[in-house]
């Protein structure tokens, strides 16, 4: 059966009444037959049909045991921490989404979990990083914003003979591309936001797990700290899914042309998308998942923080927002958007240059798509070429 034949299928109809679309409970508590005796469910905290239909179809999608929803990504990537104890080491990619940066650095942190941020496409790296305080490696896979590939099979066997825990944020690939937990990862996390939503409409995130003791572990995380998904969010996520396979591809398609285009445009100094022959971690992306996804970066040559900025503010089609991973094409200036909460330092060393730019390309026709990167680069370079001629005249 075709990956996208079982995602659709995946969904269930309600044993109930026939219901093709899985209703929406929309219920804080449920009537009880007597104390503890009820219908497999008391109050929605601890559990709610539809957010159950919802991570029994995620868990599928992502070959684990157990899959848990919860009100945000970050929610989600949290209860993955809350696994962890005062000492702990964490081993992390480089290039971590922001959110994620301050969540480990300045939630936790004083909490006594200290973290390892190494390049992890050097498997290599992360094998020296690892010590006998470290209990989980935490790596995206493309990273965001740059792009990066990691080699998750490679580091699977590291953590496995360190007794490490490896999770997987797979939430640029999705389930549709690439499969984490076969390749060996231990949990995998997304930001049910983006694509497994699909239409910038919700925030939701979910943790998926191989091993049914450690969903145990999530859900209890869940039950305990209450960071749940309501239901009607758990619905829209589940519509969503339904035309997951779909979207994504037809975002991959958009995406490879994009970055084609701007790979030989003159304004441009380097273009992040795994997709292309000159992307360094192209081999590995390449064995490990079935298409490169739909988020392209890349830097500008005048490699300033105004220039960035300008472009940004100058497309017609592409939206300047935060997100990722809807119908719509956005952009964003990671530098000062996503990942500002990182010090600047560190985001250079990761390659989030001032220039960088990151394109969520949408399902519209590529052909508007670059026609309208296009316009924006014109503009700019117009407005550099009137800038130099002022400032010569000036000086003259």
């Amino acid at each position: 059966m075709s990956n996208a034949t079982r995602i659709i299928h995946s969904i269930p109809t309600d044993p109930l009444t026939g219901a093709i679309a899985v209703p929406i409970y929309q219920t804080s508590t449920f009537v009880q037959e007597a104390p503890g005796v009820n219908k497999g469910y008391d109050y929605a905290r601890t559990g709610n049909p539809t957010r159950a239909a919802l991570e029994s179809i995620v868990a599928d999608l992502e070959g684990g045991s157990t899959g848990t929803a919860f009100a945000s990504g970050l929610a989600a990537i949290d209860a993955v921490l809350k696994l962890l104890s005062e000492g702990d080491e964490i081993v992390a990619v480089d290039d971590i989404y922001g959110g994620a940066y301050r969540l480990f650095t300045h939630i936790y942190g004083k909490f006594g979990i200290s973290v390892r941020y190494v390049d992890t496409t050097r498997p290599e790296e992360v094998f020296d990083a690892i010590t006998p305080k470290t209990k989980l490696v935490w790596i995206e896979s493309p990273t965001n914003p740059t792009l990066k590939v990691s080699d998750i099979a490679a580091i699977a066997r590291i953590t496995k003979a360190a007794g490490v825990l490896l999770c997987v944020d797979n939430t640029f690939a999705t389930p549709v591309l690439q499969q984490p937990l076969a390749l060996g990862a231990d949990i995998v996390v997304h930001s049910a936001t983006k694509y497994l939503g699909g239409h910038s409409d919700l925030i939701a995130g979910v943790v998926v797990t191989k091993d049914p003791g450690l969903g145990a572990r999530i859900r209890f995380i869940q039950n305990a700290s209450g960071a749940i998904l309501g239901p009607f969010d758990a619905w829209l996520v589940i519509r969503g899914i339904e035309t997951l396979s779909c979207r994504v591809r037809l975002h991959c398609t958009n995406a490879l042309r994009v970055a084609q285009f701007l790979e030989t445009h003159p304004a441009v100094a380097e273009v992040f998308y795994p997709g292309l022959p000159s992307h360094p971690n192209y081999e590995v992306a390449a064995r490990q998942a079935t298409g490169f996804g739909g988020i392209v970066s890349f830097s500008l040559k005048q490699d300033s923080e105004a220039t960035a900025v300008s472009f940004v503010t100058g497309t017609k089609l592409f939206q300047l927002a935060e997100s990722l991973g809807g119908v719509k094409s956005l952009l964003c200036h990671p530098a000062t958007m996503t990942h500002k909460s990182i010090p600047e330092g560190q985001r250079r060393a990761a390659g989030i240059r001032p220039s960088l730019v990151r394109l969520s390309v949408g399902l519209e026709d590529a052909g508007d798509l670059i026609a309208d990167l296009d316009a924006a680069l014109a503009r700019v370079a117009a407005a550099r070429t009137t800038a130099v001629a002022n400032s010569l005249a000036d000086a003259s």
